[in-house]
């Protein structure tokens, strides 16, 4: 059998320890793994007709190829956002343009689907199954593939830990442990310059890492992407804060992807290719209206990419060389269309379609206090690790 990779959408910790270990089981067993690299934009791009495009987009294999590469973060095999059944026009590669209606294409606002390509792209590389590790937008077009009968088990990541369906996704654990130690290195400066810090955390849909990094950090006020804030009510309880502190600080975490009351998710830069815009920017919006309003100064730090950099923690190398386990296991079974999950403490599989029956947000009536932007955590009986 020959069994396809790759990891798409944001790198997050725990990725290359994943792709290992699916190599080193899928050999022992007597199988091929070869690497896409990039994505599903190594199908994309992969052109069928160019000797070149394999050593570009494809990558074979074996335990030697994978021996290191758990120690590190990230991923080797690369990363993109391409989702080929949503393809803008700019994005469309030049060998998929028709010549005669170039012109034409370029303007044409609509999203082209290439799943056919893919399909025959596929077949052409002899790969019999195929292993996507992403999240929800990544793992839907490996729902899509299943539909059109193309055998595919997947991975979920994410650093948010928002794809539906199951509890964990590998990343979010070292995006906490990271959180957690810049926060609290974060105030030697708060407090020796008495001051404000805003943090912005990763977060577009979730707010679960504000949540829980502040939770864990025990900063003053958390706001996350699930609940507008009103920027005079936490002016008024960061004054507070820094009073009642002995050392004359305050911090305050912040998702990037929350907002204030009445107005919208910050995004900046052009829509890319597939449709997406960068989100970043609350924290300095924020944090300039606490100064305003307060007339104190303010710390402003965005923890960004560090939030995903470097090796995995303890919890992300085991979730991520389970779940590849789990994967090879349903793959040598036979069985498609699956998604490995943590639920209710267990490992376990559901069906790659859950991923977009419904959207994993925090519980707010449960974990937060949207009156006083913080987080809410009496009853853990009977939750799973991480919360929710």
């Amino acid at each position: 059998m020959r069994i396809g990779i790759l990891t798409g959408g944001g790198d997050v910790p725990g990725l290359n320890p994943s792709i290992k270990a699916v190599v080193y089981r899928a050999v022992n067993e007597g199988h091929e793994v070869v690497g896409i690299r990039r994505g599903w934009g190594g199908l994309l791009e992969f052109n069928r007709d160019d000797p070149a495009s394999f050593d570009e987009h494809i990558l074979p294999l074996d335990k030697q190829k994978v021996r290191t590469v758990d120690r590190t973060g990230g991923t080797f095999l690369h990363t993109s956002r391409t989702h080929p059944g949503k393809v803008r026009p700019g994005a469309v590669p030049d060998f998929l343009r028709d010549p005669e209606h170039l012109e034409a294409e370029e303007h044409d606002p609509r999203l082209r689907d290439f799943t056919p390509h893919i399909l025959k792209n596929l077949e052409y590389l002899g790969i019999d199954t195929l292993i996507p590790i992403g999240g929800d937008d990544t793992l839907s077009y490996g729902e899509r593939l299943h539909s059109e009968g193309f055998p595919v088990v997947a991975v979920p990541k994410t650093m948010d830990n928002d794809v539906y369906g199951t509890d964990y996704c590998i990343g979010f654990s070292t995006a906490v442990t990271r959180s957690v130690q810049f926060i609290n290195q974060l105030r030697t400066s708060t407090g020796s310059h008495e001051r404000i810090a805003v943090i912005e955390l990763f977060g577009r849909n979730s707010g679960e890492t504000s949540l829980i990094s502040s939770y864990l950090a025990g900063v003053d006020r958390a706001l996350i992407s699930e609940v507008p804030f009103d920027p005079e009510r936490l002016a008024e309880f960061v004054l507070q804060d820094k009073a009642n502190n002995p050392s004359h600080y305050a911090m305050v975490t912040i998702s990037e992807g929350a907002h204030m009351i009445g107005e919208k998710v910050v995004e900046f830069g052009e829509t890319d290719a597939y449709g997406h815009r960068k989100l970043g920017g609350i924290g300095e919006i924020t944090s300039e209206a606490i100064k305003q309003l307060t007339g104190h100064s303010i710390i402003n730090q965005r923890l960004g990419y560090l939030m995903r950099s470097g090796a995995p923690d303890a919890l992300d190398l085991m979730v991520a060389v389970n779940f590849a386990n789990m994967a090879m296991d349903l793959i040598t079974s036979g069985a498609s269309g699956r998604m490995v999950a943590l639920r209710d403490g267990s490992y376990t599989h559901i069906p790659m379609s859950a991923v977009t029956s419904g959207v994993k947000r925090v519980d707010v009536d449960e974990l937060y206090d949207k009156a006083q932007y913080l987080p809410k955590v009496r009853h853990v009986l009977g939750k799973p690790m991480f919360l929710y």
